[in-house]
Parts: structure tokens; C-alpha cells; sequence
């Protein structure tokens, strides 16, 4: 499952990654982080079998969390097929298929915004 936590102020100053580590014995994969003095955001991979687990923990400090969804969707009603979108995702979502057209795997998504955000066509909506 991924997960978007959001911190304020008082929770950036505590280890919360590490201590819900600790206390739920799972793994959590930082995929994204931008955390300040003030605030911080960050996308995480958790095990779905663990994901509840590490959620109560992590609001129990103050954090705010969203399980995100899919990801990226296509319209391939819209898509030139260019490969913009292959060149800036860092996850390896897209790739051409053998007919040089752009496939996707919206479950490595890791809702960065790039691939949206150098579309050309507005192809590529992505939901949270």
C-alpha cells in the first residue's frame, strides 16, 4: 500500500518513520520525501498486511495520512505516444510495448507528477 503523511511542526521533530518501524516490526520504503523544519510530506511504501498497524502509530503522532490510490491513468484517446512520460518517471510506470506504443503499469506509480506534468497532449490525469 502507499501512503501519503503529511507533518506539522511538532511531528517533524520526532523519529516517527523509525519509531512505527519499531513498534510494528514492518518494513517502510521511503519513496519521496520533502520534509522541512516547519512541515514535510512524505510517500511511503507499507506491506498491506501491516499498512493498519503502521497507520495507528503513525496518527497516534500527529501524523496525517491518505492511502493513495492507482496512480497515473492514460487516455489513449489523447496519447501520441512520444515517451515524455517514459523519460522522467523514475519508477519505470511506462514503457513502449512492440509496437512503439506507451503501456503503463499504474502500480509502481509513486504519484510524483512528473509524467503529468511534461505531457503535451494532457494525457495523463493522476488520482490520489
Amino acid at each position: 500500500m502507499i501512503l501519503r503523511l503529511k507533518f506539522d511542526a511538532k511531528t517533524t521533530k520526532k523519529p516517527v518513520i523509525s519509531i512505527a518501524t519499531l513498534e510494528t516490526k514492518a518494513l517502510i520504503n521511503i519513496l519521496r520525501a520533502d520534509v522541512g523544519a516547519r512541515e514535510g510530506e512524505m510517500i511511503v511504501e507499507v506491506d498491506d498486511e501491516k499498512v493498519k498497524k503502521v497507520e495507528e502509530v503513525l496518527k497516534r503522532y500527529g501524523v496525517e495520512i491518505q492511502e493513495l490510490g492507482e496512480g497515473i491513468v492514460k487516455d489513449d484517446s489523447k496519447c501520441i505516444h512520444c515517451g515524455l512520460c517514459i523519460s522522467v518517471c523514475p519508477m519505470e510506470v511506462f514503457k513502449f510495448d512492440e509496437n512503439w506504443r506507451v503501456v503503463l503499469d499504474p502500480k509502481k506509480c509513486i504519484h510524483c507528477g512528473f509524467c503529468v506534468r511534461v505531457c503535451v497532449t494532457q494525457a495523463l490525469t493522476l488520482y490520489t
